[in-house]
């Protein structure tokens, strides 16, 4: 059964038969998928975690849903987001 929130199932596929997670293949297959998002390219234009505010860290993890979020600290949001 196709999943319709999949852009791009082959490389979902491929992705999974690697070892990643459901939810970071999905995220690549669909980026990969979107002409406007270059998952390939390396380097984003967001700024280091470090220079976010600890109300944006904390809006993010909320955003990807990570456990304890509204107790850590801004290193610990930091490396909660980077482990996700």
């Amino acid at each position: 059964m196709a999943n319709p929130s999949l852009k791009n199932e082959e490389l979902y596929e491929t992705l999974r038969e690697k070892g990643m997670s459901k939810e970071k293949a999905a995220r690549i297959s669909n980026a990969e998928a979107n002409p406007d998002m270059h998952p390939s390219e390396k380097g984003g234009k967001a700024p280091p975690y470090e220079d976010w505010t600890k109300d944006a860290l904390y809006a993010r993890a909320q955003e990807i849903d990570i456990a304890g979020r509204s107790t850590m600290t801004k290193p610990e949001l930091i490396k909660a987001l980077r482990a996700h």
